[in-house]
C-alpha cells in the first residue's frame, strides 16, 4: 500500500535545506532534528531521507537505518535529558494523527502516559534558542558514544 508522497511537505523541504532546523544528528540515510512543536523537552524526530508516507511505503533498507538512528538519538536523548527512558512513536496517515506527511519517528524523554509532563501533538511552538541548548546536550550525548 503505497500512499502518494507530497514532496512540499516540511521534511521534504528541511531534507533539501529549503527549510531550516535544529539538526542533532545526520548520516547518509537519516536525520535527526529537534522538534519545533515540542511536547516535552528533548523531543526530536528521526526521519529518513527517502520519500515516503507510512512505515508501509518505507524500503527495508530505509526502515533499517532509522532504526539504527532511532536507537542512537534515543539513548542520547534519555542521557541529555537525564531520564532512564524513553519513549518512540509514529504515526502512520492522517487518520492515525500523523501531522507531516513523511515517515518520522518521534523520541521522547519519559513517558507519554505521565499527562502532567507533555504537551499535545504539534500544539505549540517552542523557543528557538531553547531548542538550540537542547540540542547542544543531545549532540554532546551522541558524540560520547561514537568511537
Amino acid at each position: 500500500m503505497f500512499t502518494e508522497y507530497d514532496n512540499n511537505n516540511i521534511f521534504a523541504k528541511i531534507l533539501r535545506a529549503e527549510l531550516p532546523c535544529i539538526k542533532v544528528y545526520e548520516d547518509e540515510y537519516t536525520l535527526a532534528f529537534m522538534d519545533i512543536m515540542p511536547q516535552m523537552a528533548g523531543h526530536t524526530l528521526v526521519i529518513p531521507k527517502e520519500s515516503a508516507v507510512t512505515i508501509y511505503d518505507l524500503s527495508d533498507e530505509a526502515a533499517m537505518a532509522c532504526m539504527r538512528t532511532v536507537k542512537l538519538i534515543g539513548s542520547a536523548v534519555e542521557k541529555a535529558v537525564g531520564f532512564g527512558g524513553s519513549t518512540v512513536f509514529q504515526h502512520n496517515g492522517v487518520k492515525a494523527g500523523q501531522t507531516v506527511p513523511h515517515f518520522h519517528f518521534h523520541v521522547l524523554p519519559g513517558s507519554i502516559l505521565d499527562a502532567s509532563s507533555i504537551k499535545g501533538h504539534a500544539l505549540e511552538l517552542a523557543n528557538p534558542e531553547e531548542l538550540k541548548m537542547m540540542a547542544a546536550k543531545i549532540i554532546s550525548c551522541i558524540e560520547d558514544r561514537q568511537p
